[in-house]
């Protein structure tokens, strides 16, 4: 695979199950590289055959949402006709018309009909046209910022854009015209209507303190607009995000997190609404797993009844779903080597996307226990490119903690021969690498190198206690060893248990490579190991210091890991960044960074380019115009593939 095999990809994703649990709506996404952007159109399948997967729309405007009406009779999307802003439409699923219901200057995230099918609730950023009306930056009045959380990453800004609650019949019968259902400096989201049609419950942030409190909750507003307050139905110092509205209308679920001391499994929980206080119950803490994969899109929990839930889950590599009761413990519905980026569920039929780590996503339908397979859209891409298999190892840390990894052979290898070797570090830290075909993986492998990767401690799919191993060594609770601690210590391991283990490694010829915590990692490697002859740090923090003034998510994200601001223990800020070790960094490092990066500021990159080129190392620094944090996931085509070029010109030239 070539990096333009991107471009071969085909990505499903949001199933959505017809009421009667016969047809499934999902969306179809591709790249265009001579639009430089990506194609989009709403896809339906049958589920037993009946007729086999097709467009539903045409894919020129990148349509995506598909939500049905409760009576079927209806499919609502969002179509992205020009490059800014949204149309909100509704067609005929017998054939019949497509009705434009609005047309909005910022994009809309969520969508939700009305249990009687007459209006549809949605969300969508509502801003000042004083400011964004003119068409150039210098024509605009100038922002006054009062908040600590006043932009965000692939977004901007967000102190002039809040978000909010709308209500718009379905029929375009008000003309068009949008009823807001919430107002004010608040960002709402995670939106469900009650059974009765009475209530519309969201998550936000709505106290005085909003931007610092790390909490959020579950509010509820009149869907009649008669609620003069949104009335709260959760309390407390965590979060309270996806809500779903239990069938007979008497609970809440949603996901439980807790941003103060991180990381902490996000949980299933349920509150009931007809309790003289607020009565919540989290369900899954006995599983002591993540029950929202960010990377696997995890929605929020769906009914099954009024007593059981299904959600996403990581597990050592894998997404599988799972179902929990009131009275039982969680157990598995769908499983399996694979990553399921997707689901849901009505009539009877549970519909998914998902991927192993040698196909793309494709459409599954599961009925009366019987799984089918309802596309093979990625089978054109599979035909076209060889796609190296993974081997699965395991390594013991230095503390004799276990870590999970995987390898990768090089495409068409000579047996015997050695190859040079990448070892992948993935972001978050509070993620997972896995059974999911990852381009980058097949690029590097198809070059002639061998693929590592691997789960060290901080990543998600393990124990929390795994999770909550890099915790700073002062953190008041489950102190732990910090970044670069235990997390490179198993990397480490890792690499040593790979060379040892396979014969088709060049230990004198080893790469290393991450983004964003990845990034991370690669920079405090080469600063505290001499192994890897080449790295590449990708959108990384650098500096913790400044990272916690400049980053979108920095006055809480390192904090919560530290135990401590950085005004109150700016050392320890700085004894955890690679930064502070350059002058012990001699591998020779590529240092590629996103200019509009709002989560790792680019000035994170620049700080250290600055330091290793003012002492004569060997640095290139590539940046990106027009990109965001998100530049290898859904940045421009074009970028992406340019980005892989440069990657492999890297480590050709150095390995």
């Amino acid at each position: 695979m070539q990096p333009a095999g991107i471009l071969d990809v085909v990505e499903l994703s949001d199933p959505r199950v017809h009421p009667d649990g016969r047809t499934i709506a999902f969306v179809a996404t591709t790249p265009d590289l001579d639009q430089n952007a990506y194609r989009s159109a709403v896809w339906v399948s049958g589920i037993d055959g009946e007729f086999p997967a097709c467009p539903f729309t045409d894919g020129d405007a990148r349509e995506r949402t598909p939500r049905w009406s409760p009576d079927g009779q209806w499919l609502a999307y969002v179509a992205h006709p020009d490059e800014t802003g949204c149309r909100l439409r509704v067609a005929d699923v017998d054939g019949g018309d497509t009705y434009e219901l609005l047309e909005w200057p910022e994009d809309i995230d969520e969508v939700v009909w009305t249990p009687d099918g007459t209006r549809l609730v949605f969300t969508t950023r509502e801003r000042d046209e004083a400011t964004y009306g003119p068409e150039k930056d210098k024509h605009r009045p100038a922002r006054t910022i009062d908040r600590l959380s006043y932009r965000t990453d692939s977004i901007g800004w967000t102190v002039d854009r809040p978000k909010h609650v709308f209500v718009i019949a379905a029929d375009g019968a008000a003309g068009g015209t949008p009823i807001a259902l919430t107002s004010g400096p608040f960002q709402d989201g995670g939106i469900a209507v009650s059974p009765d049609g009475r209530w519309v419950a969201f998550s936000s942030a709505r106290t005085s303190t909003w931007d610092t409190d790390l909490s959020s909750h579950l509010y509820r507003v009149a869907l009649d607009g008669s609620s003069d307050e949104p009335e709260p139905l959760t309390i407390g110092l965590t979060t309270h995000t996806a809500p779903s509205w239990s069938p007979d209308g008497r609970s809440l679920a949603f996901v439980w997190g807790d941003r103060h001391s991180m990381m902490r499994h996000s949980q299933i929980g349920v509150v009931e609404l007809e309790s003289t206080s607020p009565d919540e119950e989290l369900m899954t803490t006995a599983l002591d797993l993540h029950c929202a994969p960010y990377l696997a899109h995890a929605r929020e929990p769906a009914w099954v009844g009024n007593d059981e839930l299904l959600f996403q889950v990581d597990e050592a590599g894998n997404v599988p779903v799972y179902r929990v009761s009131r009275d039982g413990a969680p157990s598995v519905v769908v499983g399996g080597d694979r990553q399921i980026v997707g689901f849901d569920v009505a009539g009877g039929s549970l519909a998914f996307v998902a991927s192993t780590a040698t196909h793309p996503t494709e459409l599954f339908v599961l009925v009366d226990g019987l799984e089918r397979q309802l596309t093979k859209l990625g089978d054109p891409f599979v035909k076209r490119h060889a796609i190296g298999a993974p081997e699965r190892f395991t390594a013991t840390s230095r503390d004799g903690s276990e870590v999970e990894a995987w390898l990768i052979r090089p495409v068409d290898a000579d047996p015997g021969a050695l190859h040079p070797t990448l070892l992948f570090i993935h972001g978050g830290p509070f993620s997972q690498y896995g059974n999911r075909l990852f381009d980058e993986f097949q690029v590097a492998a198809a070059a002639g190198y061998v693929v590592v990767y691997s789960n060290p401690r901080g990543s998600s799919g393990y124990s929390e206690t795994f999770a909550r191993g890099i915790r700073g060594p002062k953190a008041p609770e489950d102190p732990g060893t910090g970044w670069g601690g235990a997390d490179f210590e198993d990397l480490m391991a890792v690499m040593d248990a790979a060379v040892e283990g396979f014969d088709c490694i060049d230990a004198e010829r080893l790469g290393v490579l991450g983004g964003s915590y990845g990034g991370y990692m690669t920079s405090w490697i080469i600063g505290h190991d001499d192994r890897f002859k080449a790295a590449c740090s990708e959108r990384a923090c650098n500096n913790l210091f400044t990272f916690a003034h400049t980053s979108d998510i920095g006055a809480s994200f390192p904090a919560g890991y530290i135990g401590a601001s950085h005004l109150d223990d700016p050392e320890e800020f700085l004894r955890q960044s690679p930064v502070t070790y350059y002058r012990d960094m001699a591998t020779p490092l590529l240092i590629v960074h996103s200019e509009n990066d709002l989560r790792c500021p680019i000035e994170q990159a620049e700080d250290l380019f600055v330091r290793l080129k003012m002492t004569g190392r060997d640095v290139e620094f590539v940046r990106f115009p027009g990109e965001s944090h998100e530049l290898s996931r859904t940045g421009a085509p074009r970028h992406r593939i340019q980005r892989l070029e440069l990657i492999l010109d890297w480590f050709a030239r150095k390995l």
